[in-house]
């Protein structure tokens, strides 16, 4: 497959147009014509090789949204015209302990990344979604319903899950306080997933002017955390803390709102690793966790859930010659709240 996108061909340049062949269609893979791809605050990172690692000429995109164009000779889960989506990873070892649980992510020999990695063959690269077309096995790619703006739809692939599959593990639901501590791509998701779930939700945000958006995407209460006042008043309060922010913060003022028994979780990527006072979790018994993307299964079960409650992410949607600008963008916070490209316009 002949493929037209955007990358970036060396550290820290600017993502041009660049052609590249798929590989051949195996018996159990899928061709996608895709249709739209979100910008991850990962992908700057990595363009940028802020995290190391990075392999160039690199294609980023791991939200990715489209139309099965060819199937293999094997495939069963899908056929050709039906909406598919591709999220972080493309692969994984498919015999180890998390990967028979459906634990893929966790993978204990290593996901396949959907760009900026090697396949399991250990020679083909992975480039990611912003282009025009894909190829993966079946079982690494999931359905979308229809009915849903298949645009807003690309970030749930990342943005979504990494919010949804700490919701569900930790049991968020009626009777439940949970908090989102920031209210950005993946923020917002989390404000959308716990009211739907049937959440008392609250916002934990340094900025006063988020109070209407926090309250338009289900937020039952605001909490303005540059303010001591309300955080004394919210000591003790929440069964689940959903920390999304990647800013340097100081993480023992928010364990202090956690309820006994109550679990904070990491999501969010920090520069700089948390200070954290043991006192904070001996005084209520409460738990500090992490929580990285979802497997397929529960990728799936997500969708699915975005479908029966129509939810989608909120975005803007750009032409592909926006996309160094909409970095830019991403990078100063100035986004509401994931950029997505449109790839007819490559």
């Amino acid at each position: 497959m002949n493929v037209r996108g955007l990358a970036a061909l060396i550290k820290n340049a600017p993502l041009t147009p660049y052609s590249f062949t798929r590989r051949e269609l195996l018996p159990n893979d899928v061709a996608i014509d895709i249709k739209y791809a979100g910008i991850c605050h990962s992908d700057i990172h990595q363009v940028r090789e802020e995290w190391g690692g990075a392999r160039f000429p690199m294609v980023p995109g791991h939200e990715i949204a489209g139309v099965v164009s060819a199937i293999g000779s094997s495939v069963s889960k899908f056929a050709v015209g039906d909406l598919i989506g591709v999220g972080v990873f493309i692969d994984s070892c498919r015999d180890c302990s998390s990967c028979n649980q459906g634990l893929e992510q966790y993978c204990e020999k290593g996901m396949t990344p959907t760009y900026n990695g090697v396949e399991r063959d250990g020679v083909t690269p992975t480039m990611g979604g912003y282009c025009d077309g894909y190829v993966i096995n079946e079982n690494y790619a999931v359905k979308i319903p229809a009915g849903l703006d298949l645009a807003a739809v690309a970030p749930l692939l990342c943005a979504g899950i990494t919010l949804y599959s700490p919701l569900k593990h930790w049991k968020a639901g009626p009777g439940k306080k949970v908090a989102v501590m920031g209210l950005g791509g993946l923020g917002h998701m989390g404000v959308k997933f716990a009211h739907a779930l049937g959440a008392e939700v609250t916002v934990l945000s340094h900025s006063p002017s988020k109070e209407a958006d926090a309250r338009q995407l289900g937020a039952d209460h605001f909490v303005v955390t540059s303010d001591p006042a309300q955080i004394k008043l919210n000591k003790r309060k929440f069964d689940l803390i959903l920390n999304t922010v990647s800013a340097e913060h100081d993480i023992n003022d928010y364990l202090s709102l956690l309820t006994t028994d109550g679990t904070l979780v990491v999501i969010g990527l920090p520069g700089v690793p948390f200070a954290v006072n043991a006192d904070s979790l001996l005084s209520g018994r409460r738990s500090m966790a992490g929580s990285m993307i979802g497997g397929i299964s529960e990728l799936q079960e997500m969708l699915n859930f975005c479908g029966e409650k129509n939810i989608v992410s909120e975005i803007e949607l750009i032409s592909a010659d926006y996309v160094n600008t909409a970095y830019e963008r991403t990078v100063k916070s100035d986004v509401r709240f994931r950029f997505v490209i449109d790839i007819a316009t490559l």
